[in-house]
């Protein structure tokens, strides 16, 4: 995973260097809103979703940074993966 600030994503590659998935964000200080996750189609059903949901989830806690789930891909993967409630602003934590 790679994050691209310029384009305010996070992008899953695969070994050719074909983009198999992004993250979108808008970071404003320690807040980092997650707004969508998309998957193309060659790669779905190939963990590249969750794969791209940790990764961001571990970019911000190694960062220091409080997340704002918006995208409803994340906003789900969170509700099974309750080791990042510490990072996940609460008053949005169930948004759909």
């Amino acid at each position: 995973m790679t994050d691209v600030p310029e384009r305010e994503r996070f992008e899953a590659r695969d070994e050719s260097g074909t983009t198999a998935g992004f993250v979108t964000y808008q970071l404003t200080g320690t807040i980092i809103a997650y707004t969508h996750t998309e998957v193309d189609p060659a790669f779905e059903g190939q963990g590249v979703g969750s794969t791209l949901a940790r990764a961001v989830m571990d970019d911000a806690r190694e960062r220091g940074r409080t997340v704002v789930p918006i995208c409803p891909f994340l906003s789900g993967w969170l509700e099974k993966h309750p080791e990042y409630d510490g990072i996940v602003a609460r008053s949005t934590r169930r948004a759909k």
